[in-house]
């Protein structure tokens, strides 16, 4: 199950939206061994596609970096479908590398950049595998 806060799922919709047409991706960080999703890092879509995201391979390594630093890790790696349902294609699972991470799905498929709901759904992604999984948003994340 992923829990995570009011704040950080707002903002990632927020960055799905103001990206639409384009897929919009990043990467909250947490604690090392926690999986508290805290620090949200809003990455460019060096694809720049409407239909397929790539990090750049020179943001991805600072942010690395900057959570080895910090004893962080990815603990939700996101991206949206402006398409399609909030389901990984083939290219999302081949690219799911990071196994204890929660894959976040937004679909801006019915409203683009408007107001109005999207689906934001969860998965675990393991050795190829797609599991749902449920997802609790909180006021916030509460201390452990």
């Amino acid at each position: 199950m992923l829990t995570i806060d009011q704040a950080t799922y707002d903002a990632i919709v927020a960055h799905a939206k103001r990206d639409h047409p384009d897929e919009a991706c990043g990467i909250v960080a947490g604690p090392e061994g926690s999986d508290r999703p805290e620090r949200l890092v809003e990455m460019v879509n060096a694809a720049g596609s409407p239909t397929f995201y790539e990090f750049d391979s020179t943001e991805l390594l600072e942010l690395y970096k900057e959570m080895w630093a910090k004893d962080e890790e990815p603990v939700v790696v996101y991206h949206s479908h402006t398409a399609t349902e909030a389901y990984p294609s083939r290219t999302d699972i081949g690219l799911a590398s990071e196994p204890g991470a929660h894959y976040v799905l937004v679909s801006t498929r019915e409203h683009g950049n408007n107001d109005g709901p999207v689906e934001f759904r969860s998965y675990r992604i393991i050795d190829g595998v797609v599991t749902e999984e449920e997802v609790t948003v909180v006021p916030q994340l509460g201390s452990n």
